[in-house]
């Protein structure tokens, strides 16, 4: 199972000091925290995709290539690509290419986002939502697997003898999960074509996660890519600790008191008894996330927000020291021996090059006119 963390890159001010950290600060301190999660043993960073304030990922891919190049073992995701308002052209280019600085620890969550105004800044309607995403993907997936591309859509110019380059690494796409939180379209599109479902698991109670979960589990088994038990689910979550579980809940509040997402609303207390947001001790932590196998059977990804509501970056940091020594060093342990045999991992590139055969090199090399009817690659050459 992997563990990791996600972020939204939210420009916060500390309710405590009421000072907010720079752009630059916040663009380095997603940095530093990735950088973090690598040395602590964590398997998995990733961030998401906003454009406007309060947030700065705006451009996951260029900062995921410089922590690409910083690390090792650290896999890179986005929390969430905007495939709606995204072109899936720059998508396609854009994480073929991190794949190649990365070498493979590359994969991505497709998402709609929960910002309304996006759509009419790209040109796009809100009201297309789910067909746009359904659209996109499409797309996406030819660019990825066709060398020459002729395609017409809705709601986007026509491509006629298009190349997406450079092309996968090994002929193997990033691997995609689906994000989504209340739209069931997104868990049927996930189940449709055998990739993952990543539910938020944020701000809902744990009976609707279940549902969602269930109910990508059944469509997955109904079109034929394995036993539900077999689908590929991830999960987030959102945790804040101390060793006294007291002193946790004293320093958060006035951060949870003041987070843009949920200030104003329920009390602390009410929150976390009505959703998976745990505050507390590691125990606590590592007690209520072996929980969550209870309603969404065995998952495949965990990944934790810790670092969102204007927390101090020094907070953050300890928050991660916390997490690779005493908390996921536990959930590993006992995930595993829970975990039935025909249950599968986590999909990697070294399983996802291994599943196909093994690699091969698809560079383009050539292609005569716009047609491209003469593309040679280097696997036909």
């Amino acid at each position: 199972m992997q563990f990791g963390i996600f972020t939204v890159g939210d420009v916060t001010p500390d309710p405590t000091t009421g000072r907010a950290p720079t752009e630059a600060e916040r663009v380095k301190s997603l940095i530093t925290i990735a950088l973090k999660a690598e040395e602590v043993g964590l398997d998995v960073f990733a961030q998401g995709q906003h454009h406007n304030p309060p947030f700065v990922v705006s451009s996951p891919t260029t900062t995921l290539g410089y922590i690409a190049a910083k690390t090792e073992k650290l896999v890179l995701s986005t929390s969430t690509t905007l495939i709606t308002t995204t072109d899936p052209v720059k998508i396609a280019e854009d994480f073929a290419t991190l794949q190649h600085v990365a070498d493979g620890r590359v994969d991505l969550m497709m998402g709609r986002g929960n910002t309304g105004p996006v759509y009419p800044w790209f040109g796009k309607d809100i009201r297309d939502g789910i067909p746009l995403a359904v659209e996109n993907y499409q797309l996406l997936r030819r660019l990825w697997r066709e060398d020459v591309v002729n395609w017409e859509g809705q709601f986007r110019t026509p491509l006629q003898g298009f190349t997406s380059t450079p092309r996968p690494l090994d002929g193997v796409p990033p691997f995609v999960w689906h994000g989504s939180i209340r739209s069931p379209q997104i868990a049927e599109q996930a189940a449709y074509y055998g990739d993952g479902f990543f539910h938020n698991h944020i701000f809902w109670p744990p009976e609707h996660t279940e549902r969602m979960v269930e109910f990508y589990r059944r469509r997955f088994e109904h079109y034929g890519h394995g036993s539900a038990d077999q689908a590929i689910v991830g999960l987030g979550g959102q945790v804040f600790m101390r060793r006294n579980s007291q002193d946790a809940v004293r320093e958060f509040r006035p951060y949870f008191d003041k987070a843009p997402v949920y200030g104003g609303g329920p009390s602390l207390e009410e929150f976390t008894s009505q959703t998976p947001l745990t505050v507390g001790s590691p125990e606590q932590v590592i007690g209520r996330t072996l929980g969550f196998r209870d309603y969404v059977g065995d998952y495949q990804r965990q990944l934790f927000l810790i670092d969102h509501a204007g927390l101090p970056l020094k907070t953050v940091l300890e928050q991660l020291d916390i997490l690779g020594e005493e908390v996921v060093p536990v959930l590993r342990r006992e995930f595993a021996a829970l975990k039935p045999a025909h249950v599968p991992d986590a999909p990697t590139h070294a399983s996802l090059v291994a599943a196909a055969g093994g690699g091969h090199n698809s560079t383009v090399h050539a292609a005569d006119d716009v047609t491209g009817r003469t593309v040679e690659t280097a696997a036909q050459a």
